[in-house]
């Protein structure tokens, strides 16, 4: 799919997305699951009302709400859930009851400091009701008897959530979570569920994948909790690396949570990534880096819990705790569906380079390999003749050369492929000979089809060749 294909069929996605009314349970969670099934094969599952998850975690009842407004003194409409789904507190109990001004007040939430906003205010655990509204509305409101309505009901039904899973050569796996439970906000929603569909569907395309990917969608932190208790003990023998997406339709740079080993390979990647050596040539992505702190975030606090301290980061751009964030004004003018194509392509670069990253092995490595047996040696040695340098009927130019003599020296069984990239840095101590691990695969791809290197291997499986 061409990027201008990509990007209308995203927007299209978020446009019948954006409008539904989604919790933690329910039938909009449900809705937008049957339509993210329409793109990629979802595997769905349900856990019933009053499971017990983790020893300490309860699925709570299910949502459905149908009706909800507050009407003023004169008979007019102050707020609809009609009109936005953000006016009702999430999770409201039914409430038909009349009152004044004054008691009214406890059950209103309004941003003082953004007054054009609707504020996003759930309580999930606790039965309670509430109207959320402008704080330009709040401001207006007069003396006199108030009608609350709100038609919702509170009943044993079921927690959903989905994944899908693409095989790899190896059952070794990379985890790509998101959450999808927030009505009608851009970033802090919607952007992480369309961006792991259409990566989904990008890797769906690749030859030959070293790793199982596995694509969960679930409602914020007691989805997770769901998930792992269901399928926890499979991750912890298989899972290699994993990422939390979320918050990733914003114009700015990505932003990445460290996992809370601060050493994994998705880490160890990230970080080579982010450096300061973006190349123009390969469009790498350039970010920032943050510490794992488990006072806030999204579900990698479940993922990296004591318990499981899985090797999963978080990947967003426009981080949470922006103004706009958890109100009415997360809105597709927010973000562009732009930035949401250029986080697919940027963390499917990331995923490249996991699966490029590992120990390779030269097959002959008892002094230099003559390679000019395999047409990758100049035709001619002279280096001031002021053209290019000429190598017999392989396209390789200099730099890559240079690669290749690099990675043959350190494919020892002791040397990451990050680690023989940044040998470069280390040697010149000057940007222009940096070296990204993804401008190694065309090389790679070349001594391994004339028989000169193997692997990626994974280190537990390669020992030292000169030991």
């Amino acid at each position: 799919m061409v990027a201008q294909e990509e990007i209308k069929e995203i927007e299209k996605l978020f446009d019948r997305l954006f409008p539904i009314c989604r919790s933690i349970t329910g039938p909009g969670l449900r809705e937008s699951l049957d339509i993210l099934g329409e793109y990629i094969p979802l595997e769905r599952f349900s856990v019933k009302t009053g499971t017990n998850l983790l020893n300490n975690w309860v699925v709570p009842e299910e949502w459905r709400i149908y009706e909800a407004w507050l009407k003023g003194p004169d008979g007019e409409k102050i707020v609809d859930f009609s009109d936005h789904n953000l006016h009702v507190v999430n999770y409201s109990i039914p409430v038909d009851k009349k009152l004044s001004l004054t008691e009214l007040k406890d059950y209103l939430y309004t941003i003082p400091d953004l007054p054009e906003a609707i504020p996003y205010v759930t309580s999930y655990y606790k039965r309670r009701w509430g109207f959320c509204m402008r704080h330009k509305t709040y401001e207006k409101l007069k003396e006199g008897e108030y009608h609350a309505y709100i038609n919702s009901e509170l009943l044993d039904g079921q927690l959903d959530y989905g994944h899908a899973i693409l095989p790899g050569q190896t059952d070794r796996e990379i985890l790509i979570s998101t959450y999808l439970c927030h009505p009608s906000m851009a970033n802090n929603e919607l952007s992480g569920p369309l961006v792991a569909t259409f990566l989904y569907n990008r890797l769906k395309k690749w030859q030959n994948r070293r790793f199982t990917y596995r694509f969960i969608f679930i409602p914020e932190t007691i989805g997770a909790i769901a998930y792992l208790h269901r399928f926890g003990t499979n991750l912890k023998e298989k899972l290699y690396s994993g990422l939390v997406l979320t918050c990733l339709g914003g114009e700015t740079r990505l932003n990445y949570k460290l996992t809370k080993r601060g050493d994994a390979p998705v880490d160890k990647v990230v970080k080579h990534f982010f450096k300061d050596k973006y190349l123009e040539n390969l469009n790498i992505p350039n970010g920032h880096i943050r510490d794992f702190i488990p006072l806030y975030g999204s579900d990698e606090r479940h993922y990296c819990s004591a318990g499981f301290n899985f090797p999963v980061g978080q990947m967003a751009r426009l981080v949470y705790g922006y103004p706009e964030y958890h109100t009415s004004l997360d809105n597709k003018e927010l973000i562009t569906i732009k930035s949401l194509n250029q986080s697919i392509n940027d963390i499917e670069k990331v995923l490249k380079g996991l699966e490029l990253n590992g120990y390779y092995i030269n097959q002959y490595p008892y002094g230099e390999i003559k390679l000019d047996q395999y047409n990758l040696y100049p035709n001619i040695n002279f280096s001031k003749n002021g053209n290019k340098d000429k190598f017999n009927d392989i396209d390789i130019n200099g730099r890559q050369f240079s690669q290749i003599l690099t990675l043959l020296s350190y494919a020892d069984g002791t040397n990451s492929l990050i680690k023989i990239a940044e040998k470069n840095e280390e040697w010149f101590k000057d940007k222009r000979f940096n070296w990204n691990i993804l401008e190694f695969e065309y090389v790679i791809n070349i001594l391994k089809e004339k028989g000169l290197l193997k692997g990626p291997y994974f280190k537990e499986e390669v020992e030292p060749i000169w030991k």
